[in-house]
């Protein structure tokens, strides 16, 4: 590795699983110091012990505003400063058009956007002071396409893309860069239940249901091959790296091309 985040602290939300513990081991490789979180303690004390001392794992369930804080705060009790919050964690949404409840909707919300916004809400305040900043957040190809997710997923994700510009404009003239990174036919968790499912399954159950994922997944872009979680890390690893210093208010899309091979009907 060479060192691209040397010394920078990083926080990972959805950081015991997928896209998150895969970014985690990226960030780590190239000398950053990472908070992971999410609601796993047995699979996040895990994972911070095998990605070795500069990895460290905090239980956060980022529907609750005040879990965010926390790890905000925790953070930076620890280290002094944030240099990136990678805004990763989400799920599956809960209904659709015709059988959607208040529940779904605050529920997905939550999950989806509110840990978006509650997010860069505390992050700024820590970054502002420091005059710098990264803030990455996971959106979606859903938030461009109809059909790529659900309902309220597709509606969510659009409104992360639409934060990340509101933001990467208003925290700019502070040093602080907003981007976000729209995935696209990744194989991860999600496309089962999310990690609430995986997380009560074992890692031979899981893989069995990654290796069919991937193949079929294969099949959903112009490239021959499924995306994998490490596709999504090297994103954030150049926005969060020097290298991406002048990229703000961005949407990053990192789907193989499946984008382009779907059309709005006229």
């Amino acid at each position: 590795m060479s060192g691209r985040l040397e010394g920078k602290v990083a926080v990972i939300t959805g950081g015991t699983s997928g896209i998150g513990a895969a970014t985690a081991e990226v960030f780590a490789g190239e000398g950053a110091k990472v908070v992971i979180a999410g609601r796993s303690e047995e699979k996040g004390a895990r994972l911070a012990q095998k990605l070795g001392q500069n990895v460290i794992y905090q239980r956060a369930d980022v529907t609750r505003e005040e879990d965010i804080k926390a790890l905000i705060d925790f953070t930076t009790q620890r280290f002094g400063r944030i240099d990136c919050l990678f805004n990763n964690a989400g799920g599956p949404d809960r209904g659709n058009l015709e059988t959607v409840t208040t529940d779904d909707f605050v529920y997905s919300m939550k999950l989806l956007l509110g840990s978006v916004v509650f997010g860069i809400k505390y992050a700024a305040a820590v970054m502002k002071p420091q005059g710098y900043g990264c803030i990455i957040n996971n959106s979606s190809i859903a938030a461009h396409r109809s059909g790529q997710g659900g309902y309220l997923y597709s509606a969510a994700k659009a409104g992360v893309v639409h934060i990340t510009r509101l933001a990467g404009v208003q925290l700019g003239p502070y040093g602080i860069r907003v981007n976000s990174i729209a995935p696209g036919a990744i194989a991860t968790p999600i496309f089962w239940g999310g990690s609430q499912i995986a997380n009560t399954l074992d890692d031979e159950a899981n893989q069995r249901k990654m290796e069919k994922l991937k193949r079929n997944l294969a099949n959903a872009t112009p490239l021959p091959r499924s995306g994998l979680d490490k596709d999504i890390a090297h994103a954030a690893l150049f926005l969060a790296s020097d290298e991406g210093g002048f990229v703000n208010c961005h949407d990053l899309v990192v789907d193989g091309g499946r984008t382009s091979l779907f059309h709005e009907k006229k």
